[in-house]
Order: C-alpha cells, then structure tokens, then sequence
C-alpha cells in the first residue's frame, strides 16, 4: 500500500487567478474557463483536466486522471482578476483580440464583462511599440510595488480568496542587463526605492507575489523573477516561482522534432524558423529590443537539446535563424514555417519542413490553466522556490544558476509525471521493464496470475 510523501492540504475555498495583461491570452483563458464551466466547452489542451497519469506497472492498470489524482482546485472555484495598460473589460478584450467566435464569448459576456482590470505598472523605457491608457503612477519604483500589494490584498478580500496565484501574461519586455539590484533581497528592495532603471515592471509584479505569499509564474521571456534576489525571497517566503514564456507554437515544434533527431543521431546541418503574426504580441515583438528578448528563448531550446559539445560532428556547426515578422492581418493566427536540413547514413543530406498555421491564445491557454492548477498544488504542498518541474509549459524553463534548463518535451513530460507521483507517495516510472524479466536472479518474470475468464480464453485458443 503506498502512503503519501507528504500530507497536501485540500484545494478548499476560492482560488485567485491575478493576471498582469489581460489580452489575448488572458481572456481565452478566462473566457475558455467560464465556458467550460457551464458544460459549453471542453478543456481540450489541457493535461490537469483531460490527461491520465499511470500508476504503478501496467498490468495494475491504474490510469486515473490527472484531477482525480492530485488535489486540484475545482474550476468552480477560480475566480479572476488582473491588471492592463488598457481599460477594457475581459469582454471587451476578447471581443477585440477576435480569437474566440462571438457566440462563444456571448455565452459568458456576463462572467467576462465583471472582470475589469486595474490600472498597470508601466514603463516606456521596456515597451516601446503601446501606448498605455490605463497606468500607475508613483513617487518611485517601491511605491508602484506596494500599490500592487495593495491591490492583491484588496481583490483577495473582496473575493474572499484563500488563496491566489499570479501569472504574467503581459507582453515581452526589453531585457534588462543582470544588475546590482538583482543580486540579493536588500539590493532589489534598495533598488525599487532607488527607482532603479533595471527594474522592468514584470520584477515589480513578482516581487508583490512573493510579498503576498502568492505563487508567481511567468508566461513571457521577460527577467521577471529569474533573477537571485528574487529566488532567495520566494525560498524564504516559501512561495513558489517559475517561468520562462509560454511553450505553444514553433518551440513547442523544435522540442519535439529536435529529441527525434539527437535520439537517431541524425546531423542537423540548419534550422531557419519564421513566423508571421498580427497581434497585440507581434506588434510588441516589431520592437527589435523586444525582439531580442523572445529570439533569446527561441534560440537557447535547440543547444540544450542536441549538446554540441558531446555531438560536435552532428550539431557542433548547424546555423540557425529565427525571423518574427508582424503582419496584422493575420491577427491571432499564427503561423511558424520551419525549414531544417538534416543529415543521414553517409551525410546524405534530407529535409524536413513544417507549416504550422496555430493560434497563439487558443494554445497558451489551457498552458495558464494547468499552471495555475500546478502553481497552486506546489504551495499547500510545501514546494518554494523556482518548480522546474514545471518546464513542461516553457520555452526557456527557469532552473538553479548552476544547471542548464531541460528542454527535450518528452524528458520534461515525465518530470512532471513523476513529481506529481512522488508527491502523491507512488513510485516514479522509469520504464526499463527490468523488473518484468527479474534478470539479476536469472528467474523466470512475475505476473499476477491470469484470471479465470483468462485461462478458460487461452485455453480455447490453444484449441
């Protein structure tokens, strides 16, 4: 019988969802869920709410799901709120960012019309291509900071939540330097009260989380909480933290093309990746300072998967390009071309190439649902700090300073399984099947016994 390796406390009461940005994303995601509650909608992209987790050896056959396993928050009990540079309402966000068909949002204009952002902490100097209309002001960087705080407890008392998460779905920033100000919790506050220029306003966000004791996640490239002084307050704050930018699209292709290629030792000779999008995100990106913050994500994942430096006649030389080209008409729907040239037996050079025409919103989020599941089961569990089993869900995946982030999907995927499995008291699954065949005592392998209704089946058919 297997007991639990810690006790986690129930998912009872309301669960906050705050979400610095409140535009596409964020109203699919909302949208998404009020949707599915009312039975209107499927969770389909989903891992908490759709997919099983194995338990045990297969012939145990026990594959409950996900939610039936672990203690989730029910969707009933999420509740919404958040912060934009604009003033619109989740109806009116989703309404304008056009991802979702308006019979759809009608079916929840009610749930979504009550959902109205408070005004955002802003900084130019991060965001070049929006013009705010809807923003803090303050005397400094720590008076914008202990506004949020007060926001967090205001919409926690007005909601009676018993507990909140925080995810960033704001846009991409310009990527500061690492500073001073990031190294330790004395320098970062010293720096908000400093007004500190390598403050971004997705750091002033994760610092009022962590303050809250509000589980924090972070679904762009930005710094945001990756930074020392902000990974030692979670730890001693016993908040979890993770990012880094939402895996949906074209990486979300690369971590899973790339693992097939190092796995057959096929050589990648070049990787040219485009994309062409016309949302609010692609007119941020047509900012090369923003642009370089995302192209960072995008071109750290295929290193770290193929290692070079193990494979330098395989990967050692590939050349790889990313291009984002904004193109508004094209709205929500994305759609990432990928060219990769790839060599086999004897260097014979072959090509693959990938059309994937996606949708941004509808891919990231049901992403934003399972993290804010996730984040939430890390905290009444007891997990602090940076949750790298969570890299599943992001194209750069925060981990400890001295490791290299994973990015091969399916290695990933399994991490988060057998997280969930140790945290439950099961055995983690490394699929050797060694015990099958009992090979270090040279025996025959043991099953259960077949069943009568078995024996009688195999009898026959050895008739």
């Amino acid at each position: 019988m297997h007991h639990r390796h810690r006790r986690i406390p129930p998912a009872e009461g309301t669960l906050g969802v705050l979400l610095p940005g409140m535009g596409a994303v964020a109203s699919t995601f909302i949208a998404g869920v009020e949707l599915v509650k009312k039975g209107l909608a499927r969770p389909v992209g989903s891992l908490t709410q759709l997919q099983t987790i194995r338990l045990g050896k297969r012939y145990e056959n026990r594959a409950p799901l996900i939610k039936d396993f672990v203690p989730l928050a029910p969707l009933e009990r999420l509740v919404f709120g958040g912060w934009d540079l604009f003033a619109d309402d989740a109806f009116t966000a989703a309404s304008k960012a056009e991802v979702l068909r308006p019979d759809q949002l009608a079916a929840v204009r009610r749930e979504l019309a009550a959902v109205k952002p408070m005004p955002a902490v802003f900084d130019p100097a991060y965001l070049r291509n929006l013009k705010a209309a809807h923003v803090k002001s303050g005397k400094s960087k720590m008076d914008l900071a202990e506004q949020v705080i007060a926001d967090i407890e205001a919409f926690r008392k007005k909601n009676s939540c018993s507990r909140l998460v925080m995810l960033w779905c704001g846009s991409t920033e310009i990527l500061p330097e690492r500073s001073a100000c990031h190294e330790s919790p004395e320098a970062f506050e010293q720096g908000l009260r400093d007004s500190d220029p390598a403050i971004p306003p997705s750091m002033i966000y994760a610092y009022a989380a962590i303050k809250c004791a509000v589980a924090y996640g972070n679904g762009a490239p930005n710094l945001s909480a990756d930074v020392p002084a902000l990974v030692e307050m979670a730890e001693d704050a016993g908040v979890p933290i993770m990012g880094k930018d939402f895996k949906t699209g074209q990486t979300l292709m690369k971590t899973t093309v790339a693992p097939m290629l190092k796995a057959r030792m096929l050589a990648l000779t070049g990787w040219y990746s485009t994309n062409i999008l016309g949302n609010r995100d692609g007119e941020v990106l047509d900012d090369p300072g923003s642009f370089k913050t995302k192209e960072k994500s995008k071109m750290s994942v295929l290193d770290s998967i193929l290692e070079p430096e193990r494979y330098p006649d395989l990967y050692g030389k590939y050349h790889h390009k990313v291009r984002i080209d904004y193109y508004p008409p094209r709205g929500d729907a994305k759609e990432g071309w990928d060219n990769i040239d790839i060599r086999g037996w004897l260097d014979m050079p072959m090509q693959i190439k990938i059309n994937f025409l996606c949708r941004d919103s509808i891919l990231a989020a049901p992403i934003c649902l399972d993290l804010v599941l996730f984040l939430d089961l890390a905290q009444r569990a007891g997990l602090k700090g940076v949750q790298e089993w969570l890299s599943f869900y992001f194209k750069s995946p925060q981990c400890r300073e001295d490791l290299k982030p994973e990015h091969d999907l399916f290695i990933q995927h399994l991490k988060l399984k057998n997280t969930l499995r140790l945290l439950m008291g099961e055995e983690v699954l490394d699929h050797s099947g060694l015990d099958y065949y009992d090979a270090q005592k040279g025996a025959a392998p043991s099953f259960p016994a077949p069943r009568p209704a078995a024996r009688r089946r195999a009898a026959k058919a050895a008739r």
